[in-house]
């Protein structure tokens, strides 16, 4: 997948085509050399994915308040590390 291609795609977008690789790659009947493509083609999406989801969380850890100070929210998850 060309970078553009990937970096232009919305998380929900990504997923699709993630899902469409793994159930195609789960009926088995893809050829060895292209079941390695569409497998890397699934590694890239998932990171696209996950890097997604990364920003939103660092987004969502920040809250802009009415005088225009931003100040760190810190989930309960991150007090228990």
């Amino acid at each position: 997948m060309p970078k553009e291609t990937k970096e232009a795609l919305s998380f929900e977008e990504a997923m699709e085509q993630l899902e469409s690789v793994v159930d195609q790659l789960e009926k088995g009947d893809v050829p060895l050399e292209k079941a390695i493509t569409m497998f890397q083609e699934g590694m890239q999406l998932s990171k696209h994915c996950h890097e997604r989801l990364e920003l939103v969380e660092k987004q969502m850890d920040q809250i802009l308040h009415a005088d225009g100070e931003i100040e760190e929210v810190h989930l309960m998850e991150d007090e228990e590390a």
